[in-house]
Formats: C-alpha cells, structure tokens, sequence
C-alpha cells in the first residue's frame, strides 16, 4: 500500500513527477526552507542603471506613491509572473507540454518537452520567451531565452536580450512545490543570480478570469501612478 501511495504521488513514469494542480506563492521554514538568494553583482555598464532606478522606486514609496516600472496592463513576464504577491499559478501537465497559467493578468506560458532550444538570436523577444524543458529524475530542468528587454527582472534588474532563465521545478513533498531560478546575463550580471520559489498546493481550486480594464489610473511624467478624477 506505501509503495502503490508512492507511485500516485511521484507520478507518470520514469521518475517524473505530477506538478498538476494550483499553487499559491507560500514560505518554508526550518529544514524544508531553500537556500536563500545569492547576491546581485552586477557590471558597471548596468549597475548606474539600476540603481537609479532602485533609488526612484524608493523615493516614491517613501511619498506613499507607486512608481511604474512596466505599464499598468503589460504581463509581467518572466521571471516576475512566477512571484506576484498572493496570486495562484496552475499547472496543467501532458507528456510534451507542461502550461502554466498564473491567475494575475491570466499569464500563459507553455514549457515544450524534449524540444531542443533555439539559438537565442533566433527566438522573438516577447514577456515569457520560448521554454524548453526535460526531466532529470524527479526535477523539471526548463530553459527560457529571448525575453523583451523591456521586462523587470529579478528585483527589477536591467537585463539584455542575452538573459537566460533556468528553472529546476520540483516537488519535495505532496503539499509544496519548489521552483528554483537562476539567472544569467553576460551583458549585465558578473556571475548568476539564484533564488528559489516556494509554492503549496491548493486543492480544489477554480483560478479566477483577471483582465486589466481599469482605466481611470496612469502613468505620469516621472513614472508614477496616478488615478484620474471622474469628470465633474
């Protein structure tokens, strides 16, 4: 009985494992708690960049504002679609696809099994870029090149259309599912920035329609976000 409850749970064949199911952006503490974040080194050429505009996303908070660093109802894209406050993801898992969907903006990104990846000169830049994937025993290895340069990086991080995502999706218990990033950018980063996702299960769950139609906020001069009053 202990080995048939196993094989439910680890899932297909051939170490793969079932990643189906809704996941909500969780924490793990004590012995199950990953690794925590390396740091952010970046080369000079970028790193002016990006700390200005740290320094004007800390400015606006401390005046109780929002400062815009993508449009109001532009994806979010990778790798920030993976971490959007308390917003669900759910997977759906066949032999050659693995689609997830996060619930904020209704983002759908599609992970191609055992497809070789294209040469990163050679996939159109857009929010999630192209993602291949394999298994490698009970971990879903996924490369994903050609995202917009246009889209925030981890932590808001400048990026070129160089950046590499690698992702090691695994699930270390029935409940949690953990989701661990790097990043590379030979253009921006002088070494890889890793950091781990943590997700747990929601069973049952029904992922909700989210569509961007509030028109009433905007994005002023200097970036901030404002709100339009009705018209008298």
């Amino acid at each position: 009985m202990r080995l048939l409850a196993f094989a439910v749970f680890a899932g297909t064949c051939f170490g793969q494992v079932d990643l189906s199911g809704s996941w909500a952006p969780s924490r793990a503490t004590g012995a199950a708690a990953p690794a925590p974040p390396t740091p952010v080194v970046m080369k000079p050429a970028y790193k002016a960049a990006y700390e200005a505009l740290q320094a004007k996303i800390s400015q606006a908070t401390a005046r109780g504002e929002q400062y815009a660093i993508r449009g109001l109802c532009d994806p979010y894209g990778l790798p920030g679609m993976m971490s959007i406050a308390t917003y669900p993801t759910e997977i759906i898992q066949t032999p050659k696809q693995i689609t997830l969907i996060a619930e904020a903006f209704s983002e759908v990104r599609r992970v191609y099994i055992d497809k070789p990846q294209l040469p990163i000169d050679d996939v159109p830049p857009t929010f999630t870029g192209r993602s291949v994937g394999h298994w490698e025993k009970d971990t879903l290895v996924v490369d994903t090149v050609g995202i917009k340069e246009s889209v925030p990086g981890y932590q808001n991080l400048v990026h070129s259309d160089q950046m590499r995502i690698t992702e090691r999706i695994r699930r270390p218990s029935h409940e949690v599912l953990h989701d661990q990033i790097t990043i590379e950018d030979p253009l921006t980063l002088e070494k890889p920035v890793t950091y781990t996702l943590v997700y747990r299960l929601i069973p049952d769950y029904e992922m909700v329609e989210f569509v961007c139609e509030n028109n009433r906020e905007y994005i002023d001069e200097n970036g901030i976000v404002r709100m339009r009053m009705k018209d008298k």
